[in-house]
């Protein structure tokens, strides 16, 4: 096949007579999702429960290994790729980096339409882990995507001309929208993130024919003690919020995003929310170091009508190490004890395992799938975690754990096999330091976890974790009624790609550039393709006129932002049998010349003073390892003019670099310049594994 050109240009197509014209056999609707045969992937986790598992099975064990390329399609954005395509009537949708949106014919890759929603730059300064967005949904005749700048949009499948276009958040505050929409009974579901910035965490839901907002659950109090005129109100005023003690969160909103995982129960009819995160992170910080915090990490039930509560279980009460529950949520039917149980499974970044009666939210079993040290075990009576004794970073303390803030499992989706009766989980192997920030003062719009970034030392209190010393990723097929594993796989890179399970026997994963198909049974390696640059979205599958096709979106990013490799064009790879296209080679990295410091101004600055500013303000995003310039290597930093016009100004605004002006003045600037030339002339540390993922 030959290669799709130009995706980014307009197509002459959208008046052309398609074969199968996009949505045409009436609409997707509730009852069109339920019954999919697996030739079309209708909505995020392919079906309501989210298992990310498929029927097809013409690529078995026996006929993987003549799997080739198809087609192809090449982006024009070189940030991180993290969508699920949907296919509906012969048409692939796909969203990428800067929540941008194009359809293909589905067998042929033809680009059928574009849509760029004209995000601004500086609004990716809000995004803690890069640009990102993980798919559309489709409903009726449309195609709704969230956008970084916190809008919902509806499009019209067949052309990509805009329907409505609702601003979900308050753009004064630094609210980001990464995760895909799920429709549920004509509503449109959607969360935000930004926790670590300062805003209160919700979950909405519009009218998808009109784009008006139906119902809204916040996820944490108001900090003005008054009610909200929102669905969450009842919950708050009888339970909630008495979890919630005098602390920073009055100035921050708390945290608590929904910027991930939202699933749907049609035979419960239930809705299953993961929230996220508390600002601070410390829990000391953010609430007096009391009550649980209704309703951080946790998995809330909620009725898709109304918004109305149901049940919620916590998985880390009075959370403080950013062990979210976003985690993709599935549901499954499991017999467990004798009996049938209709069920939730989740691994959240804590390192337990959850399954929950999906009906009441009861624990059913929290067993650890990765090593835990911040607490021993769940206890199955109160299904509370019995904490060690290290875990809270007291008094000056620092914590180290057997699970960073990366997490134990990050937002990547697992996929299940009712086949095989086994949970495919993407996890990681790391460690993380935990110390609280002294003086600690909340700045809007800045990050604020309420910690200093600490190293191992021979005071830590906490015992040395069974992990390896740097981060390493897993492959685990797990066992949910057995609550152990049946096979793992240690991986050459932690951060890895989301799952596919089909009923041909494989799962398809990716660690770094290399996509590769295991037998769903043992984990034996049977198909590996080098995508030719590393891979952080799951796989999906639809099948055309009874030919299989398997899509992979293509390109890092998201908290590692880009590892050891540099930035890349996205790209959609679509394979079948007997593929025989050849995707281009990604053009070589360029290295950047040796920085000249013989050319510098000198700086007067306080070069203390600015590395506090570095940890502060620009760490996060332009550590060494990341996809973002490294400053002490950049040449803006030459010149005093120049690097405030960029640094205070927003003179690469358009490229994402929000001006600084709010956080320091010139004399910051200043210090902030000495510190990066200091830095300059020391060795370039190596890249190690660190931050987060919050959407």
């Amino acid at each position: 096949m030959r290669r799709v050109k130009g995706v980014w240009r307009w197509a002459a197509v959208i008046g052309l007579a398609l074969s199968v014209a996009a949505c045409g056999r009436g609409g997707i609707d509730a009852k069109r999702i339920e019954a999919a045969d697996g030739s079309e992937w209708l909505t995020y986790g392919r079906t309501y429960d989210e298992q990310r598992f498929s029927p097809l099975k013409q690529v078995d064990r026996q006929t993987v290994g003549r799997l080739g390329v198809a087609w192809w399609a090449d982006f024009d954005t070189d940030r991180g790729q993290e969508a699920t395509p949907l296919v509906a009537d012969g048409v692939l949708y796909t969203t990428t980096a800067w929540s941008k949106v194009a359809a293909f014919d589905a067998r042929t890759g033809k680009l059928l339409w574009k849509y760029d929603p004209k995000v601004p730059g500086e609004a990716g300064f809000n995004a803690c882990c890069d640009v990102v967005n993980r798919g559309a949904a489709l409903w009726k005749d449309k195609l709704y995507v969230g956008t970084i700048d916190g809008r919902l949009i509806a499009l019209d499948a067949k052309t990509g001309a805009v329907a409505w276009d609702v601003q979900t958040t308050d753009r004064s505050k630094p609210y980001t929208i990464t995760g895909a929409p799920r429709v549920v009974k004509g509503k449109v579901l959607i969360g935000n993130g930004g926790a670590e910035y300062g805003v209160r965490g919700y979950v909405s839901a519009y009218d998808a024919a009109s784009g008006k907002l139906s119902w809204r659950f916040y996820t944490t109090p108001n900090p003005k003690g008054a009610p909200d005129g929102a669905a969450s109100d009842k919950v708050f005023r009888d339970k909630a919020a008495a979890t919630w003690s005098d602390g920073v969160w009055k100035e921050s909103g708390g945290g608590g995003t929904v910027w991930d995982a939202i699933t749907y129960d049609p035979k419960l009819d239930l809705v299953f929310v993961g929230v996220g995160n508390g600002n601070p992170w410390n829990h000391k910080l953010r609430s007096g170091g009391k009550g649980d915090n209704l309703f951080l990490s946790s998995i809330v039930a909620l009725r898709p009508d109304t918004g109305e509560y149901v049940w919620h279980y916590q998985t880390t009460p009075g959370e403080s190490w950013d062990y979210t529950a976003t985690q993709h949520i599935m549901l499954a039917d499991l017999k467990i004890g004798g009996a049938d149980r209709r069920v939730v499974m989740q691994a959240p970044k804590n390192g337990f395992f959850y399954v929950l009666d999906a009906r009441t939210g009861a624990l059913i079993s929290a067993e650890k799938y990765v090593p835990v040290d911040w607490a021993e075990r769940v206890d199955p009576k109160t299904g509370r975690p019995v904490e060690a004794p290290f875990a809270r970073y007291r008094d000056g303390a620092v914590s180290q754990q057997a699970s960073s803030p990366l997490g134990g499992h990050n937002w990547q989706p697992m996929a299940f096999s009712p086949k095989e009766r086994l949970v495919y989980i993407p996890a990681m192997r790391n460690r993380g330091f935990y110390a609280e920030a002294q003086g600690f003062k909340f700045i809007p719009g800045a990050w604020n976890t309420g910690l200093v970034r600490a190293q191992a030392g021979p005071n830590t209190p906490s015992p040395k974790p069974a992990t390896p010393p740097l981060a390493t990723g897993e492959l685990i097929a797990w066992d949910p009624v057995a609550g152990r594993p049946r096979w793992s796989l240690t991986l050459p890179t932690a951060w890895t790609s989301g799952v596919l399970a089909t009923d041909g026997g494989l799962v398809f994963h990716a660690a770094g550039s290399a996509f590769t198909a295991y037998d769903a049974r043992d984990g034996k390696a049977l198909w590996t393709h080098d995508a030719g640059a590393n891979v952080i979205a799951p796989a999906m599958t639809y099948a055309i006129d009874g030919e299989q096709y398997v899509a992979l979106m293509v390109g890092v990013g998201g908290a590692p932002m880009g590892g050891d490799q540099p930035r890349r064009m996205g790209r959609l790879l679509v394979f079948k049998l007997g593929g025989t296209a050849k995707p281009p080679a990604f053009p070589a990295a360029v290295a950047m010349p040796a920085l000249d410091l013989a050319a510098a101004t000198p700086s007067a600055g306080d070069a203390d003073r600015g590395a506090a500013l570095y940890g502060e303000f620009c760490g996060a995003c332009h550590r060494v390892g990341g996809l973002l310039p490294v400053l002490p290597r950049s040449p803006a930093i030459l010149d005093p003019d120049g690097f405030k016009a960029i640094v205070l100004d927003g003179a690469l605004k358009g490229n994402g670099m929000a001006p600084f002006r709010r956080y320091f003045d010139e004399a910051g600037a200043e210090d902030l310049r000495a510190f990066l030339l200091w830095q300059a002339k020391q060795p370039p540390p190596a890249p190690k594994p660190g931050g987060a993922s919050h959407g």
